[in-house]
């Protein structure tokens, strides 16, 4: 009698261990996947300056990108090819860039779109750090560029001789510090937009937020020239255009009427267009 309580007892501990141990088994497993690490391209740990830290300094002739910008935007604002900021960048999608990464926006000496070494070191926000010349870069031309040199006078492009005006309309918004960065002609819709002066079309799109179908000339290392507003481009990007030629047709886009607006950028800097243009 006890051998068959003892034995049942037995049997009923070992079903019950086997029931937990099944039990065990079958419990659910969750799978954990293996973190993705991202490694930065060789080309972006090669750049100087990549840190989209919004707490560090901003290094002179750089610039740090702010909510809302683009890089057609800050070509634009200074004086770039924006083809040339994603080069000088490596940026290999020009599309994606991120708050607080600095962009190098002054070209160094061999590079497209090079601007003159004396002229950069005359501008405190253009300063190149020897350290930012490239390897096998003269070493003279890298001290000139951080040596105080005094500015060299450049003089506009004559009023009557080079500039001439893109539209017949009237100017109906003259240009404004705090308003409006060019001016306003009123036209019609289908009426010839022209390039005010001979260059290169470093822009042709409708990427910029306000400015609808926008057209954007470079004349030189300097001067950009901005085509608002237009319904239809005439040009694209690469193209080279002269003075008079026609490169659009004015429209509405993104605007509250047809109308052109026009700017005149030197160095980035939005300069009152009519100091430029000749009389009517």
């Amino acid at each position: 009698m006890n051998n068959r309580v003892s034995s049942g007892f037995g049997l009923g501990l070992l079903w019950a261990l086997s029931a937990c141990t099944t039990s065990l088994t079958r419990a659910p497993i969750i799978e954990r996947l293996p973190t993705t690490v991202i490694e930065e391209s060789p080309r972006a740990v090669a750049a100087s300056h990549s840190s989209h830290d919004t707490s560090l300094p901003v290094p002179a002739g750089y610039y740090a990108v702010k909510k809302g910008d683009t890089l057609i935007g800050i070509a634009l604002d200074t004086g770039n090819d924006w083809r040339e900021l994603a080069t000088w960048n490596h940026l290999d999608n020009p599309n994606r860039i991120l708050v607080g990464q600095h962009l190098r926006v002054v070209a160094l000496p061999g590079e497209a779109g090079a601007v003159d070494i004396k002229a950069v070191a005359a501008a405190p926000t253009q300063q190149l750090s020897a350290l930012e010349v490239k390897s096998g870069a003269d070493k003279d031309a890298a001290k000139k560029a951080v040596e105080p040199v005094a500015p060299k006078a450049e003089t506009p492009p004559a009023v009557a001789s080079a500039w001439s005006w893109p539209a017949a309309g009237n100017v109906i918004e003259p240009f404004s510090d705090s308003r409006n960065k060019g001016i306003d002609i009123g036209l019609k819709a289908g009426d010839a937009v022209n390039a005010a002066l001979e260059g290169n079309v470093v822009y042709a799109g409708n990427a910029l937020r306000g400015y609808g179908n926008l057209i954007i000339l470079k004349h030189n290392s300097t001067y950009l020239s901005a085509y608002a507003h237009n319904r239809k481009l005439l040009v694209k990007e690469g193209d080279a255009v002269k003075r008079g030629q026609q490169i659009a047709e004015a429209g509405s886009t993104d605007a509250e009427r047809v109308k052109l607006h026009f700017e005149i950028r030197k160095g980035g800097k939005p300069v009152d267009p009519s100091k430029f243009l000749p009389a009517r």
